[in-house]
């Protein structure tokens, strides 16, 4: 399982790009993690799924709400991870309101969360491999601080708790 000081997966992840441009075409866009994470401070939450209650109502808000925070804390980027296609993504942070504020990635085949060790089986609720809910502060890809919820649980990988942690790395 992914611990404070490790380097993160290498691998890809995807965004729905709403408008063209900087090399990127519309629609599901592929990253590659080991470049966008050199020489960048980053702020990442995963979450088990777009839509759901605690996600929709708590965690992307509060990240949204705190993002210029985040940035004047040193923050270059700030991720939203889920277990869910580029498309789903996209109409999520469209109703989230994240444009400019959070990159809502896509991890639609679990790859990059089974990579970290951080995967939630949420089989038995119809859901199948979903990601546990945590936070990370990366610098430069590597962990400097990473928070992981209890199973059912949001207190610890909360915007207020990262920005705290972003302050004084």
């Amino acid at each position: 399982m992914l611990k404070i000081g490790d380097r993160i997966p290498s691998g890809t992840l995807q965004e729905f790009i709403e408008v063209e441009g900087e090399g990127c075409s519309i629609g599901p866009n592929s990253f590659d993690i080991d470049k966008l994470v050199a020489g960048k401070t980053i702020a990442v939450f995963a979450l088990p799924g777009a839509y759901t209650p605690t996600c929709s109502a708590q965690h992307v808000p509060g990240y949204v709400a705190k993002a210029a925070e985040l940035r004047a804390a040193g923050v270059d980027e700030i991720w939203c991870i889920s277990v869910n296609d580029a498309f789903v993504m996209g109409a999520w942070g469209r109703d989230q309101k994240t444009a400019g504020k959070v990159r809502m990635m896509a991890d639609g085949s679990a790859d990059f969360t089974k990579a970290t060790g951080l995967t939630l089986d949420l089989t038995a609720k119809g859901l199948g491999l979903r990601s546990q809910r945590y936070s990370m502060l990366l610098v430069d890809g590597v962990v400097k601080s990473l928070n992981i919820e209890g199973p059912g649980k949001f207190e610890v990988s909360d915007a207020g708790t990262l920005l705290s942690q972003a302050k004084t790395a």
